[in-house]
Protein backbone atom coordinates (compact mmCIF):
# COMPACT_ATOMS: atom_id res chain seq x y z
CA UNK A 1 0.00 0.00 0.00
CA UNK A 2 1.38 2.83 -0.96
CA UNK A 3 1.56 6.26 1.06
CA UNK A 4 0.13 9.79 0.22
CA UNK A 5 2.30 12.09 -1.46
CA UNK A 6 1.02 15.58 -0.97
CA UNK A 7 2.06 18.36 -3.25
CA UNK A 8 4.67 20.99 -1.39
CA UNK A 9 2.53 23.60 -0.08
CA UNK A 10 4.60 26.65 -1.65
CA UNK A 11 3.71 25.20 -5.47
CA UNK A 12 -0.09 25.33 -4.73
CA UNK A 13 -2.97 28.26 -4.46
CA UNK A 14 -4.94 25.95 -2.36
CA UNK A 15 -4.66 22.94 0.26
CA UNK A 16 -8.02 21.96 0.10
CA UNK A 17 -10.94 22.09 -2.93
CA UNK A 18 -14.28 20.82 -1.98
CA UNK A 19 -17.10 20.08 -5.04
CA UNK A 20 -20.50 20.03 -3.57
CA UNK A 21 -23.82 21.44 -2.90
CA UNK A 22 -24.39 23.94 0.06
CA UNK A 23 -27.57 24.10 1.53
CA UNK A 24 -29.20 26.94 3.79
CA UNK A 25 -30.41 25.31 6.95
CA UNK A 26 -33.33 26.37 8.95
CA UNK A 27 -32.56 24.62 12.54
CA UNK A 28 -36.15 24.76 15.05
CA UNK A 29 -33.57 24.57 18.06
CA UNK A 30 -35.29 22.91 21.04
CA UNK A 31 -38.66 22.47 18.86
CA UNK A 32 -39.85 20.22 16.34
CA UNK A 33 -40.00 21.56 12.35
CA UNK A 34 -43.89 20.80 12.32
CA UNK A 35 -44.45 22.85 15.09
CA UNK A 36 -42.02 25.73 15.38
CA UNK A 37 -42.51 29.39 14.52
CA UNK A 38 -38.71 30.52 14.05
CA UNK A 39 -35.58 28.76 12.45
CA UNK A 40 -31.63 29.14 13.22
CA UNK A 41 -30.12 29.51 9.83
CA UNK A 42 -26.76 27.97 9.36
CA UNK A 43 -25.13 26.77 6.18
CA UNK A 44 -24.01 23.58 5.18
CA UNK A 45 -23.40 20.45 2.37
CA UNK A 46 -21.51 17.30 3.27
CA UNK A 47 -18.64 18.11 1.39
CA UNK A 48 -18.86 22.08 2.20
CA UNK A 49 -18.35 21.12 6.00
CA UNK A 50 -14.67 19.54 5.24
CA UNK A 51 -13.57 22.50 3.65
CA UNK A 52 -14.84 25.09 5.77
CA UNK A 53 -13.33 22.93 9.07
CA UNK A 54 -10.07 23.11 7.28
CA UNK A 55 -9.88 26.70 6.84
CA UNK A 56 -11.68 27.82 10.36
CA UNK A 57 -10.19 25.48 12.88
CA UNK A 58 -7.30 24.69 10.85
CA UNK A 59 -6.44 27.46 9.38
CA UNK A 60 -5.61 25.64 5.62
CA UNK A 61 -6.18 27.70 2.43
CA UNK A 62 -9.41 26.19 1.06
CA UNK A 63 -12.09 26.61 -2.14
CA UNK A 64 -15.46 25.72 -2.82
CA UNK A 65 -16.90 24.55 -6.35
CA UNK A 66 -20.40 24.54 -6.36
CA UNK A 67 -23.47 26.33 -7.70
CA UNK A 68 -26.11 28.70 -6.90
CA UNK A 69 -29.50 30.44 -7.95
CA UNK A 70 -28.35 34.42 -8.26
CA UNK A 71 -31.20 35.85 -5.53
CA UNK A 72 -31.12 36.82 -1.76
CA UNK A 73 -31.18 33.28 -0.89
CA UNK A 74 -27.86 32.36 -2.67
CA UNK A 75 -26.47 35.69 -1.64
CA UNK A 76 -27.47 34.71 2.27
CA UNK A 77 -25.52 31.47 1.30
CA UNK A 78 -22.18 33.69 -0.29
CA UNK A 79 -22.30 35.92 3.47
CA UNK A 80 -22.51 32.76 5.39
CA UNK A 81 -19.86 30.97 3.69
CA UNK A 82 -17.56 34.28 3.45
CA UNK A 83 -17.89 34.42 6.95
CA UNK A 84 -16.40 30.90 7.03
CA UNK A 85 -13.90 32.19 5.25
CA UNK A 86 -13.73 29.62 2.16
CA UNK A 87 -13.22 30.64 -1.37
CA UNK A 88 -15.97 31.41 -3.99
CA UNK A 89 -13.80 32.36 -6.86
CA UNK A 90 -14.87 28.83 -8.49
CA UNK A 91 -19.18 29.09 -7.57
CA UNK A 92 -21.40 29.83 -10.67
CA UNK A 93 -24.26 31.80 -10.24
CA UNK A 94 -27.16 31.13 -12.25
CA UNK A 95 -29.81 33.44 -13.67
CA UNK A 96 -32.75 33.35 -11.09
CA UNK A 97 -36.30 32.51 -13.12
CA UNK A 98 -38.28 34.27 -10.54
CA UNK A 99 -40.18 31.74 -8.82
CA UNK A 100 -37.52 28.31 -9.03
CA UNK A 101 -38.72 26.65 -11.61
CA UNK A 102 -35.63 26.18 -13.24
CA UNK A 103 -33.24 26.73 -10.57
CA UNK A 104 -32.92 27.73 -7.06
CA UNK A 105 -31.10 26.79 -4.00
CA UNK A 106 -31.40 24.39 -1.78
CA UNK A 107 -32.99 24.19 1.75
CA UNK A 108 -32.81 21.88 4.79
CA UNK A 109 -34.95 21.61 7.48
CA UNK A 110 -33.06 19.46 10.30
CA UNK A 111 -33.88 19.00 13.91
CA UNK A 112 -30.97 18.00 16.18
CA UNK A 113 -33.18 15.26 17.78
CA UNK A 114 -32.81 14.91 21.98
CA UNK A 115 -33.08 12.02 23.76
CA UNK A 116 -35.25 9.21 22.56
CA UNK A 117 -36.42 11.40 19.63
CA UNK A 118 -33.69 11.01 16.84
CA UNK A 119 -32.84 13.97 14.93
CA UNK A 120 -34.53 14.76 11.17
CA UNK A 121 -34.15 16.21 8.71
CA UNK A 122 -36.41 17.39 5.17
CA UNK A 123 -34.60 18.36 2.06
CA UNK A 124 -36.12 20.84 -0.09
CA UNK A 125 -33.42 20.65 -2.90
CA UNK A 126 -34.89 19.73 -6.22
CA UNK A 127 -33.78 21.95 -9.64
CA UNK A 128 -31.06 23.12 -7.33
CA UNK A 129 -28.17 25.12 -9.63
CA UNK A 130 -25.27 22.99 -8.21
CA UNK A 131 -27.54 19.94 -9.36
CA UNK A 132 -27.55 21.12 -13.38
CA UNK A 133 -23.40 21.32 -13.40
CA UNK A 134 -22.36 19.48 -16.59
CA UNK A 135 -18.80 18.65 -17.66
CA UNK A 136 -17.19 21.52 -18.96
CA UNK A 137 -19.11 24.13 -16.47
CA UNK A 138 -15.76 24.33 -14.28
CA UNK A 139 -12.48 25.00 -15.55
CA UNK A 140 -10.75 21.97 -13.41
CA UNK A 141 -7.17 23.05 -15.45
CA UNK A 142 -7.32 26.39 -13.86
CA UNK A 143 -7.98 24.98 -10.52
CA UNK A 144 -5.20 21.98 -10.76
CA UNK A 145 -2.84 22.43 -13.08
CA UNK A 146 -2.93 26.73 -13.20
CA UNK A 147 -3.26 27.67 -9.56
CA UNK A 148 -2.64 24.28 -7.76
CA UNK A 149 -4.22 22.11 -5.53
CA UNK A 150 -3.05 19.74 -2.38
CA UNK A 151 -6.45 17.78 -1.85
CA UNK A 152 -9.98 17.50 -3.65
CA UNK A 153 -12.59 16.04 -1.82
CA UNK A 154 -15.80 15.48 -3.34
CA UNK A 155 -18.41 12.67 -1.80
CA UNK A 156 -21.63 10.55 -2.48
CA UNK A 157 -24.41 13.79 -1.97
CA UNK A 158 -22.89 15.37 -4.84
CA UNK A 159 -22.93 12.48 -6.93
CA UNK A 160 -26.30 11.34 -6.25
CA UNK A 161 -27.96 15.19 -6.87
CA UNK A 162 -28.57 14.35 -10.87
CA UNK A 163 -27.01 11.94 -13.41
CA UNK A 164 -24.67 14.86 -14.75
CA UNK A 165 -23.47 15.27 -11.48
CA UNK A 166 -21.78 12.10 -11.38
CA UNK A 167 -20.06 13.26 -14.72
CA UNK A 168 -18.33 16.29 -13.53
CA UNK A 169 -17.08 14.09 -10.24
CA UNK A 170 -15.21 12.45 -12.54
CA UNK A 171 -14.00 14.78 -14.83
CA UNK A 172 -12.84 16.78 -12.05
CA UNK A 173 -11.03 13.48 -10.04
CA UNK A 174 -9.72 12.81 -14.02
CA UNK A 175 -7.86 16.29 -13.86
CA UNK A 176 -6.84 16.33 -10.16
CA UNK A 177 -5.20 13.10 -10.55
CA UNK A 178 -3.52 14.38 -13.98
CA UNK A 179 -1.74 16.66 -11.54
CA UNK A 180 -0.64 15.32 -8.25
CA UNK A 181 -3.24 16.28 -6.04
CA UNK A 182 -4.68 14.12 -3.49
CA UNK A 183 -8.56 12.79 -4.15
CA UNK A 184 -10.59 12.00 -0.72
CA UNK A 185 -14.18 10.89 -1.23
CA UNK A 186 -16.66 10.42 1.82
CA UNK A 187 -19.42 7.73 0.70
CA UNK A 188 -22.16 9.81 3.07
CA UNK A 189 -25.02 7.62 1.74
CA UNK A 190 -28.48 9.17 2.50
CA UNK A 191 -31.33 7.37 1.37
CA UNK A 192 -33.63 10.17 0.97
CA UNK A 193 -31.36 11.03 -1.96
CA UNK A 194 -31.44 7.57 -3.98
CA UNK A 195 -34.78 6.09 -3.22
CA UNK A 196 -36.74 7.81 -6.01
CA UNK A 197 -33.55 7.42 -8.78
CA UNK A 198 -32.81 3.16 -7.94
CA UNK A 199 -31.84 3.11 -4.13
CA UNK A 200 -29.42 1.04 -3.39
CA UNK A 201 -28.44 -0.79 -6.43
CA UNK A 202 -28.23 2.83 -8.16
CA UNK A 203 -25.72 3.44 -5.63
CA UNK A 204 -23.57 1.14 -5.86
CA UNK A 205 -22.70 1.27 -9.99
CA UNK A 206 -22.59 5.16 -9.24
CA UNK A 207 -19.99 4.57 -6.48
CA UNK A 208 -18.24 1.49 -7.41
CA UNK A 209 -17.61 3.58 -10.56
CA UNK A 210 -15.92 6.49 -9.04
CA UNK A 211 -13.93 4.49 -6.47
CA UNK A 212 -10.97 3.74 -8.54
CA UNK A 213 -9.92 7.44 -8.81
CA UNK A 214 -10.08 7.91 -5.39
CA UNK A 215 -6.79 7.69 -3.22
CA UNK A 216 -8.41 8.08 0.54
CA UNK A 217 -12.35 6.22 1.00
CA UNK A 218 -13.78 8.14 3.93
CA UNK A 219 -17.39 6.67 5.60
CA UNK A 220 -19.47 4.77 8.39
CA UNK A 221 -20.67 1.30 8.60
CA UNK A 222 -23.75 1.73 6.88
CA UNK A 223 -21.88 4.08 3.63
CA UNK A 224 -19.76 1.25 3.17
CA UNK A 225 -22.70 -1.38 2.65
CA UNK A 226 -25.46 0.68 1.39
CA UNK A 227 -22.75 2.46 -1.44
CA UNK A 228 -20.17 -0.04 -1.93
CA UNK A 229 -21.92 -3.39 -0.77
CA UNK A 230 -19.17 -4.11 1.46
CA UNK A 231 -20.85 -5.45 5.07
CA UNK A 232 -19.58 -5.46 8.51
CA UNK A 233 -19.64 -8.87 10.16
CA UNK A 234 -22.57 -8.40 12.32
CA UNK A 235 -24.28 -6.19 10.78
CA UNK A 236 -27.82 -7.74 11.74
CA UNK A 237 -26.72 -7.12 15.24
CA UNK A 238 -27.13 -4.49 17.58
CA UNK A 239 -24.79 -1.40 16.49
CA UNK A 240 -23.47 -1.64 20.40
CA UNK A 241 -22.06 -4.87 20.12
CA UNK A 242 -20.02 -4.16 16.59
CA UNK A 243 -16.46 -3.88 18.19
CA UNK A 244 -13.28 -2.29 16.00
CA UNK A 245 -11.85 -5.54 15.31
CA UNK A 246 -15.09 -5.98 13.02
CA UNK A 247 -14.74 -3.03 11.36
CA UNK A 248 -10.77 -3.74 10.55
CA UNK A 249 -12.34 -7.22 8.52
CA UNK A 250 -14.69 -5.13 6.26
CA UNK A 251 -11.92 -2.16 5.77
CA UNK A 252 -9.54 -5.30 4.36
CA UNK A 253 -12.28 -6.57 1.82
CA UNK A 254 -12.41 -2.97 0.50
CA UNK A 255 -8.64 -2.83 -0.20
CA UNK A 256 -8.57 -6.44 -1.36
CA UNK A 257 -11.49 -4.67 -3.88
CA UNK A 258 -9.72 -1.16 -4.42
CA UNK A 259 -5.90 -1.18 -4.39
CA UNK A 260 -5.92 2.13 -5.14
CA UNK A 261 -6.78 3.43 -2.30
CA UNK A 262 -3.73 4.84 0.01
CA UNK A 263 -5.92 5.28 2.86
CA UNK A 264 -9.40 4.04 4.33
CA UNK A 265 -11.26 6.02 7.65
CA UNK A 266 -14.52 5.13 9.24
CA UNK A 267 -15.76 6.66 12.23
CA UNK A 268 -17.50 4.36 15.02
CA UNK A 269 -20.76 5.26 16.34
CA UNK A 270 -22.69 4.08 18.96
CA UNK A 271 -25.96 6.19 19.22
CA UNK A 272 -27.13 4.92 22.53
CA UNK A 273 -29.82 8.17 22.66
CA UNK A 274 -29.82 11.43 20.09
CA UNK A 275 -27.63 12.84 22.74
CA UNK A 276 -25.21 9.79 24.35
CA UNK A 277 -22.89 8.61 21.77
CA UNK A 278 -20.24 6.05 22.10
CA UNK A 279 -17.82 8.09 19.21
CA UNK A 280 -14.37 6.76 17.42
CA UNK A 281 -12.71 6.17 14.49
CA UNK A 282 -10.03 3.58 12.23
CA UNK A 283 -8.11 4.34 10.01
CA UNK A 284 -6.23 2.13 7.34
CA UNK A 285 -2.51 3.68 6.23
CA UNK A 286 -0.07 1.49 4.85
CA UNK A 287 -0.73 -1.72 5.61
CA UNK A 288 -1.34 -0.89 9.37
CA UNK A 289 -4.80 0.05 11.48
CA UNK A 290 -4.54 3.20 13.98
CA UNK A 291 -7.40 3.40 16.35
CA UNK A 292 -9.00 7.21 17.43
CA UNK A 293 -8.96 7.33 21.28
CA UNK A 294 -12.70 5.70 21.85
CA UNK A 295 -14.99 8.62 24.02
CA UNK A 296 -18.13 6.34 25.24
CA UNK A 297 -21.23 8.37 26.41
CA UNK A 298 -20.21 11.21 24.35
CA UNK A 299 -22.64 14.25 24.54
CA UNK A 300 -24.58 15.44 21.50
CA UNK A 301 -26.04 18.56 20.89
CA UNK A 302 -26.04 18.43 17.19
CA UNK A 303 -24.98 15.58 15.55
CA UNK A 304 -25.00 17.04 12.16
CA UNK A 305 -21.87 17.46 10.51
CA UNK A 306 -19.73 15.17 12.88
CA UNK A 307 -18.61 12.89 10.15
CA UNK A 308 -17.45 15.77 7.80
CA UNK A 309 -15.26 17.29 10.80
CA UNK A 310 -13.84 13.98 11.09
CA UNK A 311 -12.57 13.88 7.25
CA UNK A 312 -11.14 17.43 7.96
CA UNK A 313 -9.66 17.01 10.69
CA UNK A 314 -8.23 14.00 9.24
CA UNK A 315 -6.97 15.91 6.37
CA UNK A 316 -5.32 18.61 8.29
CA UNK A 317 -3.07 15.78 9.86
CA UNK A 318 -1.86 14.37 6.51
CA UNK A 319 -1.62 18.02 5.12
CA UNK A 320 0.37 18.76 8.05
CA UNK A 321 2.66 15.90 7.93
CA UNK A 322 1.13 14.13 11.11
CA UNK A 323 1.74 10.56 12.20
CA UNK A 324 -1.18 8.45 11.21
CA UNK A 325 -2.25 8.08 15.04
CA UNK A 326 -2.04 11.73 15.38
CA UNK A 327 -4.20 12.08 11.96
CA UNK A 328 -7.37 9.78 13.27
CA UNK A 329 -6.95 11.38 16.71
CA UNK A 330 -7.18 15.38 15.07
CA UNK A 331 -10.05 13.79 12.99
CA UNK A 332 -12.12 12.06 16.31
CA UNK A 333 -11.57 14.92 18.56
CA UNK A 334 -12.44 17.29 15.77
CA UNK A 335 -15.66 15.62 15.45
CA UNK A 336 -16.76 15.12 18.62
CA UNK A 337 -15.99 18.63 19.33
CA UNK A 338 -18.36 19.95 16.33
CA UNK A 339 -20.96 17.70 17.88
CA UNK A 340 -20.62 20.09 21.09
CA UNK A 341 -22.15 22.99 18.91
CA UNK A 342 -25.34 23.95 16.52
CA UNK A 343 -24.88 23.93 12.91
CA UNK A 344 -23.31 22.16 10.43
CA UNK A 345 -20.09 23.19 10.76
CA UNK A 346 -17.01 23.66 13.34
CA UNK A 347 -17.17 26.38 15.58
CA UNK A 348 -13.54 24.44 17.15
CA UNK A 349 -10.31 26.04 17.16
CA UNK A 350 -7.04 23.92 16.63
CA UNK A 351 -6.36 24.45 20.39
CA UNK A 352 -9.72 22.99 20.88
CA UNK A 353 -9.05 20.09 18.92
CA UNK A 354 -5.60 19.60 20.67
CA UNK A 355 -6.66 19.95 24.01
CA UNK A 356 -9.27 17.34 23.36
CA UNK A 357 -6.69 15.16 22.22
CA UNK A 358 -4.14 15.18 24.96
CA UNK A 359 -7.29 14.29 27.30
CA UNK A 360 -7.83 17.77 28.47
CA UNK A 361 -10.95 18.52 31.48
CA UNK A 362 -14.06 20.60 30.63
CA UNK A 363 -13.08 22.77 33.09
CA UNK A 364 -13.53 26.58 32.58
CA UNK A 365 -10.66 28.70 30.81
CA UNK A 366 -10.28 31.84 32.02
Amino acid sequence: MKALEIKPFEKCRWDIVSLGEVMLRLDPGDFRIRTTRSFQVWEGGGEYNVARGLRKCFGLRAALVSAFADNDVGRLLEDLILQGGVDMSHVKWAKFDGVGRRVRNGLNFTERGFGVRAAKGVSDRGHTAVSQLKPGDIDWKKIFAVEGARWFHCGGIFTALSETTVDVVREAMSIAKENGTIISYDLNYRPSLWKDIGGQEKAREVNKGIAPLVDVMLGNEEDFSAALGFDVPGMDEDFSKLDPGKFKVMIEKVIGAYPNFKAVATTLRNAKTATINDWGAILYYKGEFFEAIQRTDLEILDRVGGGDSFASGLIYGFLSGKSPEECVNYGAAHGALAMTTPGDTSMATLEDVERVMKGGSARVAR
